[in-house]
């Protein structure tokens, strides 16, 4: 019978990644596969390109306005970066994401 995990973000302190960016980690698998919180700052920019060589890269804005070094997503955008993608995340005004890793394809 498989495990039920749950967690509460008020209970998973922030860990900065880059300038201006945090991610609260929600699960992880012993295969790689993730669900993170990515909260980015107003004017915030990823400190380099994020380049998705393994696996895909599930998006979901959950507030504000993510952009990906070409275009704005507004809350309530789902947004998939397959494998091979790159793009530099980043935000003007500041946004929540949630975002999946499903780990090696």
């Amino acid at each position: 019978m498989s495990t039920i995990v749950w967690e509460n973000l008020r209970n998973v302190s922030p860990k900065e990644i880059s300038q201006g960016i945090n991610i609260r980690q929600l699960w992880q698998d012993n295969a790689g596969s993730q669900a993170v919180i990515v909260e980015i700052a107003p004017g915030a920019q990823w400190d380099g390109i994020d380049l998705h060589q393994e696996s895909s890269e599930e998006v979901f804005v959950i507030s504000g306005v993510f952009n990906d070094g070409i275009r704005d997503y507004p809350e309530g955008t789902f947004i998939h970066h397959p494998i091979g993608s790159r793009h530099v995340p980043q935000s003007k005004t500041g946004c929540k994401l949630f975002v999946f890793y499903p780990g090696k394809q």
